[in-house]
């Protein structure tokens, strides 16, 4: 294990201060799917300002289709039920006109599946298979449309600005799907600032062989790719794109629910602890937290999992 990418957020960088857990090696993630262009920026000289050094790791949101403006509380969903959304209450306004009755949504990571039942310019309308409230910022995916979507919205392009501006190690493109969107940014992309490829879609994986050879550095986002291949397949899923690159000499991080548990807890599950000895043992360059550190209760714990585990299986010894 060579890096570790942790998120700032709430938690990590305002309540936690970089300095309490900083290590040359740790890699700070800033997520540009929360928080406006100026928030962004404000993360970034916090950053500065706790560890001046510090590798910043810029993650675009990419073509992600995600609620917006929903009422406060968001919006509560039932099985067998049918709901509607103003078709403006998405950051792509124009996700309706790529919908089509009986095409099925999965949204936030696949905890929410809806079937389409209507679409226009002023409303789509769901049936919902699932219950709970579906609230602001919360991806909405739906298969096989995005061939028509641009690979950046307007954000991205904003954030790559920022990226250039600061002078930040990495940038992470979210949902690639084909070697031209790889070739995209990497045009947009000034200085030293190297990239980091998302592998989260199944076209990505498809095109795996086009795809590392333009790249130092993949990521693995499951949460996302879940919601594309469907949750039941990511074991073996990760297993391949792990071995790909390795095979292509790529560097390899993982990311989603690695210690999801640490989020309300001060130790991890053994089922997690498990899971991490694996991904150690796999070959993968580095693990990412998300909301472990982001807005995680217990940031420090956390941190300290990760490096005795590290410590543990390079030491491996069997102790009875």
């Amino acid at each position: 294990m060579k890096r570790f990418i942790l998120t700032v957020g709430p938690a990590l960088l305002y309540e936690v201060p970089l300095a309490e857990i900083h290590d040359e090696r740790n890699i700070y993630r800033i997520n540009g799917a929360h928080g406006s262009i100026e928030e962004v920026e404000k993360n970034i000289l916090k950053i500065r300002e706790q560890v001046p050094d510090a590798d910043i790791l810029m993650d675009l949101p990419g073509n992600k289709v995600r609620t917006k403006d929903l009422p406060d509380g968001g919006v509560r969903v039932e099985t067998g039920k049918t709901f509607e959304l103003s078709s403006q209450c998405f950051n792509y306004t124009e996700f309706y006109k790529h919908l089509k009755p009986g095409m099925t949504a999965w949204a936030n990571d696949s905890i929410f599946e809806f079937e389409v039942v209507s679409a226009d310019s002023e409303k789509i309308v769901f049936l919902s298979k699932s219950d709970g409230v579906l609230i602001n910022n919360k991806g909405v995916h739906v298969r096989g449309i995005h061939g028509d979507i641009p690979f950046l919205f307007e954000k991205d392009r904003q954030l790559i600005e920022l990226a250039n501006k600061w002078a930040l190690s990495f940038v992470g493109l979210s949902f690639v799907r084909k070697p031209e969107n790889v070739k995209e940014v990497r045009s947009l992309v000034r200085g030293k600032t190297d990239l980091i490829t998302k592998i989260e879609t199944l076209d990505a994986v498809n095109n795996m062989n086009e795809i590392l050879p333009l790249t130092n550095y993949i990521l693995v986002d499951r949460g996302d790719l879940s919601t594309d291949v469907g949750v039941e397949r990511i074991p073996r899923f990760q297993k391949y794109i792990i071995e790909k690159a390795l095979f292509f000499d790529v560097k390899i991080f993982l990311a989603t629910q690695v210690l999801k548990s640490m989020e309300t807890k001060p130790i991890p599950t053994i089922g997690e602890i498990e899971a991490l000895y694996d991904i150690y043992k796999s070959g993968v360059y580095g693990v990412q937290m998300s909301e472990e550190t982001a807005v995680g209760r217990y940031v420090q714990n956390c941190v300290k999992v990760l490096r005795e585990m590290e410590v543990e299986v390079k030491n491996e010894t069997i102790r009875l």
